[in-house]
């Protein structure tokens, strides 16, 4: 039996978003929503993509649909669409257009604590010392 593949998108956002939106900045989280959605359906996940502000036309986006990699794109919910791509409307005429099936996983956000933000806070900083721009 052939397995649905799905790409789950996840969205960058700017660290500096932490205390507003937790779960937008947190991309594992958003990637765990996404395989929890698809191994719900039987479905597998063959691709994790991140973006922020994409346009829904970039060649990369469509690659592994174009080579018959990609069944379906899932993302955990709309914020997350509206954070990772420019014109959700735009994408989801174009995921017609082409055959490919949007999805939103619609799943409970996890409950993030201080500690939790902590967590995704020292998770996703970069150190700066010795940085040469590089």
């Amino acid at each position: 039996m052939d397995h649905v593949r799905v790409a789950a998108i996840a969205s960058l956002t700017p660290l500096e978003e932490l205390d507003l939106d937790p779960f937008l900045v947190d991309t594992r989280s958003q990637h765990a929503m996404c395989a929890r959605w698809a191994e719900g359906q039987g479905y597998v996940v063959t691709r994790q993509l991140l973006f922020y502000g994409l346009r829904p036309d970039h060649a990369g986006l469509w690659a592994d649909v174009d080579a018959g990699l990609v069944d379906v794109f899932v993302a955990p919910n709309e914020r997350v669409l509206a954070r990772a791509l420019t014109s959700v409307p735009e994408f989801s005429d174009e995921c017609r257009r082409r055959g490919v099936r949007l999805e939103t996983a619609g799943l409970d956000e996890p409950d993030y604590d201080a500690t939790h933000k902590a967590h995704i806070h020292r998770r996703l900083s970069m150190p700066t010392a010795g940085y040469d721009g590089c």
